[in-house]
């Protein structure tokens, strides 16, 4: 029943309509909030929800159900699999943090998101990501492995935009478990 509603249903979402979709998502919450903190913060509770529907979706159409175990296996899983899904192709890279243990970034050059996204000066950092951050949360606390995760824009040379790095920090029960299990 899926298969056939829901891959026939994605295949036809326009950039133009999830774009003009998104852009009144953000238009809205801005006008509910004091500061820009606030506002990614509601992006990413409602990347959240997104995040964990797509997790369900995801398994019961992939995996037969199952869901991953292991911290690699479930990165891998957002990575490839959800980020695929969502913006149709892998995305660009994956990486563990060189200074904390429990942090892995997955770097997007041209967050679909933020493609369209020209901030005004007075709002300075802000960053759209906040709402893939939100869905990449909310995949993997649905799928157990809890965890602090947000966007950050990453200067690159020679580029005039900078790239978008999703940065996850798992919390310490998950690299307990990993332990464990021997990773």
């Amino acid at each position: 029943m899926f298969d056939c509603c829901f891959v026939d249903i994605w295949a036809q979402v326009s950039l133009s309509a999830f774009a003009f979709l998104f852009s009144e998502l953000v238009q809205y919450n801005q006008t509910q909030v004091d500061n820009i903190a606030e506002l990614e913060r509601r992006l990413e509770d409602a990347g959240y929800a997104v995040g964990a529907r797509v997790l369900e979706l995801l398994c019961h159409r992939e995996k037969g159900n199952r869901k991953e175990t292991r911290l690699l296996g479930i990165l891998s899983f957002v990575h490839s699999t959800v980020w695929k899904v969502l913006f149709g192709k892998v995305a660009d890279s994956l990486e563990k943090g060189t200074e904390h243990e429990d942090e892995y970034m997955i770097s997007e050059k041209e967050l679909l998101v933020n493609r369209f996204i020209s901030i005004p000066k007075d709002m300075g950092t802000f960053n759209c990501g906040a709402f893939v951050a939100g869905i990449v949360r909310g995949v993997l606390d649905s799928a157990g492995f809890p965890a602090v995760v947000t966007a950050h824009f990453v200067p690159m040379e020679g580029q005039q935009r900078p790239r978008t790095t999703i940065l996850i920090k798992f919390a310490e029960e998950v690299l307990r478990r990993e332990a464990r299990l021997g990773g």
